[in-house]
């Protein structure tokens, strides 16, 4: 019996990892709507280094595509669009309305469309079926069917894989739900989990960050109390770690399209529902905060070292929202480089991996290639690159002048080598 033919709608982060490991059994399509990178990708080059060359050649069967017409080959449709939100932290559907039209005038009597977009519970059925109905003609649950497997990649992980993560599956009907379940258990490696309902699914996904989230804004709100008591907050949580239940967070900028997003998906469902959320918003505001306070402490120590504020120089190692990754989406250092903006610094980014091109694009940034030694009144290690960490303190410091403040914002080194952390 010949496999079914999977087109997958969206070759990101998620999307070509997902291509690449079907890609190795069964016959694929790989859609996106940038011909850029379906050239990119043709050529075996991926730019967001989540899948090697090599991994790219063992996907035999995967063919890649820029043309709508080449997905009514499919009779199982995956969807691995982003869902961003706006400039009002309100859900932007837009990527997933426009994906499930792209679906639905390829839709045929029998297929299968399953989503990994994050979403709140409900989208699926209630924003994305009508959607597919109305493209195709077709009635739901009736002539086409759907599936719900929230995507759980981690960029620049390269320990937690695809295949080694367990991945949750749900689907319209008994069957279908059999169907998807199996679809994924045959890449799947760690196993899967299949949920009782879509909407089950959905709300797993969402609230998977949304628990992130709020630990880590715990931990921020605590880093401003140590603060003020003059203990450094590194030592408190390795204390805490030795007792064996204890969460390991980190203080930090939140950012990505992820943890720092997801949360407004949920609260907005809630909202509609005339529930006002309390606790996840009131960590959203201390993670949204973080950037300012980061900068109001490396402005007073900057004034202790009286060094003149309005018109200094200063160098922020790193942009993109996670260490080792080239992703730059939703990420927060934005926050720190625009607050020292404001107080009339002239500030420089340098970052290895992030795309010169991307930073200008999304953030007007123009990212610096070297940073010159003994130019820059602070320094901030904003992100925790592996270039930064072997290159050692004082490689970083040595882009300070004689009298600098360094900010050490990952908590890379030991606490005597930086000026202040988080």
């Amino acid at each position: 019996m010949t496999d079914p033919v999977i087109a997958i709608i969206g070759l990101g982060y998620v999307g070509l990892p997902l291509a690449v490991e079907f890609g190795k059994h069964r016959p694929v399509i790989g859609f996106d709507i940038k011909p850029d990178r379906i050239a990119a990708l043709a050529a075996g080059h991926d730019h967001t280094r989540e899948v090697e060359p090599a991994e790219l050649a063992q996907a035999r069967h995967l063919e890649f595509t820029c043309d709508p017409a080449d997905l009514r080959r499919a009779t199982i449709f995956i969807v691995t669009v982003p869902t961003p939100i706006d400039a009002h932290k309100r859900p932007d559907l837009t990527p997933l309305i426009r994906a499930s039209e792209t679906v639905g005038r390829a839709l045929k009597p029998g297929d299968i469309v399953i989503y990994e977009s994050t979403v709140y519970p409900g989208a699926t059925e209630e924003d994305c079926v009508p959607v597919l109905e109305r493209m195709s003609g077709l009635t739901f649950n009736t002539d086409f069917f759907c599936g719900y497997s929230p995507e759980r990649i981690n960029p620049g992980d390269k320990a937690h894989r695809l295949t080694t993560i367990r991945k949750v599956t749900a689907g319209s009907t008994p069957q279908t739900a059999e169907t998807v379940d199996a679809l994924y258990a045959s890449i799947i490696t760690a196993g899967t989990y299949k949920a009782e309902s879509i909407r089950v699914a959905e709300a797993a996904k969402v609230i998977e960050n949304t628990q992130r989230d709020l630990n880590i804004a715990l931990v921020n709100e605590l880093a401003i109390i140590f603060d003020r008591m003059g203990i450094d907050t590194e030592a408190v949580l390795k204390a805490a770690g030795t007792k064996w239940n204890f969460l390991p967070f980190r203080p930090g900028l939140v950012g990505g399209h992820c943890i720092g997003v997801d949360p407004y998906y949920l609260t907005h469902k809630a909202e509609a529902l005339g529930y006002h959320p309390q606790v996840i918003l009131a960590g959203r505001r201390i993670n949204d905060g973080m950037g300012a306070y980061v900068v109001g402490r490396m402005i007073k120590a900057m004034l202790k070292r009286r060094l003149q504020v309005d018109g200094a120089r200063v160098l922020v190692l790193g942009l993109t929202f996670k260490e080792n990754c080239p992703d730059l989406r939703n990420t927060r250092v934005v926050d720190v480089v625009r607050e020292l903006q404001d107080y009339g610094v002239t500030v420089d980014v340098h970052d290895p991996w992030a795309d010169p091109d991307e930073a200008r694009a999304e953030y007007g940034l123009d990212l610096i290639a070297s940073p010159g030694a003994a130019d820059y009144d602070g320094v901030i290690l904003a992100v925790a690159h592996e270039q930064f960490r072997t290159g050692g303190v004082a490689a970083l410091r040595a882009f300070g002048r004689q009298n600098h403040v360094f900010c050490d914002l990952k908590s890379v080194f030991d606490v005597q080598d930086s000026d202040l952390r988080l």
